[in-house]
C-alpha cells in the first residue's frame, strides 16, 4: 500500500518557464509532506516568499558567524536585598542593515543549519572572557554569568573539551561559569547529557535548569542531574498574582529547589508585587524588567557599580 505527498502548481500561460513550474511544485510538495505526508498540497505565492526570506535569512547568519556581527547583553540577576549577583548573557546580531537582531528570529534557524556550534562556542569564549576581565575589579569579581547551552551544543561531541579549553584560554574560574540548560534538552539521551555535565562538574562549572515546569518534568531525571539552580519560567511568574495555579507551581518549585539543595531564582520578574510574593513563598533570587533589562557590557557594569 503506497501514499503519496503531491504539490500542483497551476498555470494558465503556456509562455510560462518549465523549469520555474517544476520548482514551484516541488516547494508545494514539500509543503505536503511538512502537513504530515500523504496528502496534496497547491502552491502559493506566499510558500515562494517564506523560502525566498528563509534563505537570505540563512546567507546572512553564515556571513555574521564569519565577519563576527553578533554582540552579547546581559540581563542582571540580583538577591533579596537588590545585589547584583550575576548576570544571564543574551546573544543579539548586529546585522549591518537591520540593527540589532532578537535571537528569536534566528536562533531556530541556527539550530536547524548547525550554525549553532560557532555561534555558541562564540558565546560561550566570550562570556570567559568576560569572567577573567572580571577576576580582576573588585565589585565584579563574585558576579557568575549564565550561558545559554543548545541541544546541538549538549550533544556534540567534543562539548566538554570545548567548554574546558574556552576556560582555560581565558583564564575564568570555572565556579563563576554557569551554563543553562532546559528540560527540552534532556529528554533525548539523558544518560550522555548526565555524562557531560558531570565532567563539567567536576571542574568547577556550574548548571541551571531553565523553563523548569514547562515540559518534560521527571523527579526520576532531576534527582541524577548533578544541577545547581532551578529557574522558575516567565511563564508562572506573569499570572503569579491573579492565578493560584501559577503561585501554587512557584511555591512547589521552591519547594522543590530547597529539598534538593538547590537555589532557586525566577525570571520575567517585572513588578514589586511579584517580588514580594515570591520572597514570601521562599525564592530569593530574581531577574526581570524590574531590576534590568539585557544592556550592553558597559552599561552593565555602570548598573554594578551604582547598586
Amino acid at each position: 500500500r503506497s501514499t503519496a505527498s503531491i504539490g500542483i502548481a497551476l498555470f494558465t500561460d503556456r509562455r510560462e518557464v518549465v523549469d520555474e513550474l517544476l520548482k514551484r511544485a516541488d516547494l508545494a510538495m514539500y509543503e505536503a509532506k511538512a502537513a504530515g505526508r500523504n496528502t496534496l498540497r497547491f502552491f502559493d505565492p506566499e510558500m515562494q516568499a517564506v523560502v525566498t526570506a528563509r534563505a537570505a535569512l540563512e546567507a546572512g547568519l553564515r556571513a555574521a558567524v564569519q565577519k563576527e556581527q553578533f554582540v552579547l547583553h546581559y540581563q542582571a540577576q540580583v538577591d533579596s536585598s537588590g545585589r547584583v549577583i550575576g548576570a544571564e548573557v543574551l546573544l543579539r546580531w548586529q546585522h549591518p542593515e537591520r540593527g540589532l537582531v532578537s535571537p528569536c528570529a534566528f536562533i531556530p534557524l541556527a539550530e536547524e543549519t548547525g550554525l549553532i556550534l560557532p555561534i555558541g562556542q562564540w558565546v560561550l569564549e566570550t562570556a570567559c572572557r568576560d569572567l577573567a576581565e572580571w577576576s580582576s575589579q573588585p565589585q565584579m569579581a563574585q558576579l557568575a554569568l549564565a550561558v545559554n547551552v543548545s541541544a546541538r551544543q549538549l550533544h556534540h561531541a567534543g562539548f566538554v573539551t570545548q567548554v574546558l579549553a574556552a576556560i582555560e584560554c581565558s583564564g575564568a574560574d570555572p565556579h563563576r561559569l554557569k551554563l543553562e540548560l532546559t528540560e527540552s534538552l534532556l529528554v533525548h539521551d539523558v544518560e550522555d547529557a548526565i555524562a557531560k555535565m558531570r565532567a563539567l562538574k567536576a571542574a568547577g562549572v556550574g548548571f541551571s535548569l531553565d523553563d523548569f515546569g514547562t515540559g518534560y518534568s521527571s523527579l526520576s531525571y532531576l534527582k541524577r542531574l548533578p544541577l545547581d539552580q532551578l529557574k522558575i519560567d516567565r511563564g508562572f511568574i506573569g499570572g503569579i498574582l491573579v492565578d493560584s495555579d501559577d503561585a501554587a507551581i512557584a511555591r512547589m518549585i521552591v519547594d522543590l529547589g530547597a529539598s534538593l539543595a538547590l537555589d532557586v531564582i525566577a525570571e520575567g520578574v517585572e513588578t514589586e508585587a511579584q517580588e514580594e510574593l515570591l520572597a514570601r513563598l521562599g525564592c530569593h533570587a530574581y531577574q526581570g524588567y524590574l531590576f534590568s533589562r539585557p544592556v550592553p557590557k558597559l552599561a552593565f557594569e555602570a548598573l554594578v557599580a551604582a547598586v
